[in-house]
């Protein structure tokens, strides 16, 4: 048995973060237990291997949902981070903070301390903010950088359809200005992938208090007169325990931060006792109030060369990479994800409610189920869009009281009247940005479905039968004040125990309007201010 001050459950974004602050003082020992492997892969690292860890089972979870009701009753796929640096090990690179409302509106939901104002600054202490010409202009561990002067021609296009639309345009999605057109900020330092293991665990796990165990999988929070005094964990089926002194803190996100907590007798009681499981605290909100976004994607066969003429040919795909491994540059150095941006799509909305994408490459087009990327052979690229405030609600559960068993996730998307009329919004503001000149003229020919040939009632039904999520599942440990419909406190403490508290995008009481990685960093910086200055 091991006894550490602060036990920290998965190395994902969160957990990453806390195992830095929490032992910068060098006074606190802490312990981080990863049921993945090492991050140290050639795929993880190069910013286009997105599309190879997209369904790598070695370093994804790689789950599936319940069949949904509101998109025909399909089955989705949702790849998750089983890997030193979780999800940000994995994704797309982009970092948005989302709008600043969001935050106010955590605020107004009764979240004191969480609004804008009170956030700002734990973004601003996590950015190594980057600018075009490779110049640092603050300095936080993370890497933020504007690569807009590496990114195809096409830039030139989407900027220009804004204009034709009369929509504005920034330079800063992170800025001052984060609402209209532009290009996606990525954590990328020397054509190399920046993740929140890079950033924070590596410097931590040079101190002598720190610890992290790979490949060990938390089967249970332990329990004593209603505090949590620490875990039980396996690797290659051998159990270990865990004591924490001060604190155990689960980090495992919007999937697996629920299911730990269910297993260890805090959920729903009705479904525990189905399971066997003894009831500890009756919670109903925990794995509730699950959000996500959904994204329609439309392809189009392109005038011009796009990323498919290199990343879809042998030939291409030889020149990029001994360009990456010479020079760490050219197209295997970026994200798939270059332009977008937030708009309004409601003429009545009063702030940006739907994010666009750009994208210079075509990728499976036609199919929402995929579980593997493979580009296009044809000059192509996609138009994108996704509803950036869902109200439909979901729920993630535990199938069975055995930890190794995957959850069940029921994301119940496009189930309210608002979220389809979001979708007839977003989907006309696509077809108008379609039908600009600057749009126009690099289009040889629309894929199936032709977007701009669709009635609003197509648009419905082309996204229940095609829309997909963009990962980024929040919500399931959700914060707040009131034990009946929430999981944690403000200080993201959990309700009915001591010692224990969710630190990771399941707090979020809200989805914010953009990608979770940053507001997620964003969390575990405030987090670890509160966690120290708690006598406990």
């Amino acid at each position: 048995m091991d006894q550490f001050d602060y036990i920290l459950i998965g190395a994902g974004t969160a957990g990453c973060v806390l195992a830095d602050r929490l032992s910068a003082d060098r006074r606190h020992s802490v312990l981080i237990l990863e049921a993945g492997g090492s991050d140290a892969r050639f795929w993880i690292k190069t910013p286009i291997g997105y599309g190879r860890t997209f369904a790598d089972a070695s370093v994804n979870w790689k789950y599936q949902t319940q069949p949904i009701p509101g998109l025909n009753g399909r089955r989705m796929y949702w790849p998750r981070g089983r890997v030193v640096g979780g999800s940000s090990s994995i994704n797309a690179l982009v970092y948005a903070r989302g709008m600043p409302e969001d935050f106010d509106d955590w605020r107004a939901m009764g979240n004191v301390g969480w609004g804008w104002n009170d956030v700002r600054p734990y973004f601003e202490r996590t950015e190594r903010r980057v600018d075009g010409a490779g110049r640092a202009t603050t300095n936080g561990p993370l890497d933020v950088k504007d690569v807009s002067r590496q990114l195809h021609p096409m830039h030139s296009n989407w900027l220009a359809a804004a204009g034709e639309l009369g929509l504005p345009v920034t330079d800063d999605f992170n800025g001052n200005r984060p609402e209209g057109f532009g290009s996606y900020q990525v954590t990328i330092r020397d054509g190399r992938r920046r993740s929140a293991a890079d950033a924070f665990l590596r410097p931590a796990l040079h101190r002598a208090k720190v610890k992290l165990e790979m490949h060990a999988w938390v089967s249970k929070i332990l329990m004593s007169s209603g505090r949590a005094t620490g875990v039980t964990w396996t690797r290659d089926g051998r159990p270990h325990t865990a004591t924490a002194a001060r604190e155990v803190i689960v980090c495992g996100g919007a999937v697996n931060s629920p299911q730990l907590l269910q297993l260890s007798g805090i959920g729903p009681g009705a479904t525990l006792a189905q399971h066997g499981i003894t009831p500890l605290v009756d919670n109903a909100a925990v794995g509730g109030h699950l959000q996500d976004h959904l994204a329609a994607v439309y392809s189009f066969k392109a005038t011009v060369p796009t990323l498919n003429n290199i990343l879809g040919s042998p030939f291409g795909q030889l020149l990029a990479g001994l360009r990456y491994l010479l020079t760490r540059t050219g197209p295997l150095a970026l994200s798939v994800n270059q332009f977008g941006g937030f708009s309004r799509a409601n003429p009545d909305a009063t702030r940006p409610d739907v994010q666009l994408y750009f994208n210079p490459v075509t990728y499976g087009t036609g199919d929402s189920t995929r579980t593997r990327i493979a580009v296009d052979k044809f000059p192509g690229f996609y138009l994108c869009f996704q509803p950036t405030r869902p109200t439909s609600v979901g729920r993630i559960d535990i199938a069975s009281a055995d930890f190794r068993d995957a959850p069940l996730i029921a994301p119940n998307y496009l189930s309210t009247d608002k979220d389809v009329e979001d979708v007839v919004h977003g989907g006309r503001l696509l077809q108008a940005i379609a039908r600009t000149a600057a749009i126009a003229k690099l289009i040889l020919q629309p894929l199936a479905p032709d977007l701009g040939a669709m009635t609003d009632a197509d648009l419905v039904a082309d996204f229940r039968a095609r829309g997909a999520t963009v990962y980024h599942p929040v919500g399931t440990c959700r914060m707040g004040n009131d034990p009946r419909d929430s999981v944690v406190d403000p200080a993201l403490r959990v309700h009915g125990v001591s010692g224990l508290r969710v630190v990771d995008a399941s707090v979020f009481p809200t989805v914010t309007s953009a990608n979770t990685n940053a507001p997620t960093l964003m969390v575990a910086q405030k987090a670890a201010d509160l966690i120290l200055a708690d006598p406990a």
